[in-house]
């Protein structure tokens, strides 16, 4: 990893229409979807879809903090999803779909838990239900689902714009 580079990892849906949105974000360098929180070891699309594993579908970035903060990605990713429901806007049949911001450091842990507050905190604001968790391992997703709107088209899912 680059010097000037952390990393963040996201769940907030269906990852491809997260990806294609944060990776237009300027400072996000490289974003990858993946798999992560569950515990079933390099699990597959079809493994996770199962709803056996208890993975999330995920997107990493890697970003240069000088460019865009941490807390700053988190603005963006409360507004690509519902982080008031727990399962974002599924069900729990689509549990590889929930809100979940999985931490890299204790300082994403403090950041995260911060702007949680904050919003939590906003006259009439829901409350937001994402889970906050560390980081554990990631698995990229096969690679027919990486940049899937760059290669497919963005007519696969509803539009994301953050």
């Amino acid at each position: 990893m680059e010097t000037n580079a952390e990393l963040a990892t996201f769940a907030a849906g269906c990852f491809w229409g997260v990806e294609a949105a944060l990776s237009r974000i300027e400072g996000v360098k490289a974003t990858r979807v993946g798999y992560m929180g569950g515990k079933t070891e390099n699990p597959t699309y079809t493994d996770v879809c199962s709803g056996t594993t208890g993975h999330a579908e995920v997107v990493q970035c890697l970003f240069d903090p000088a460019i865009i903060s941490y807390e700053e990605l988190l603005e963006h990713f409360f507004k690509a999803h519902d982080p008031h429901n727990p399962l974002g806007e599924n069900t729990p049949e689509d549990y590889q779909y929930r809100s979940e911001i999985f931490v890299h450091s204790p300082e994403q842990q403090a950041t995260a838990e911060r702007v949680i507050e904050q919003l939590n905190n906003q006259p009439g604001h829901p409350k937001i239900l994402t889970q906050i968790s560390p980081a554990g391992t990631f698995t990229a997703a096969e690679e027919c689902h990486q940049q899937y709107f760059a290669k497919m088209g963005e007519r696969y899912s509803r539009p994301w714009s953050i």
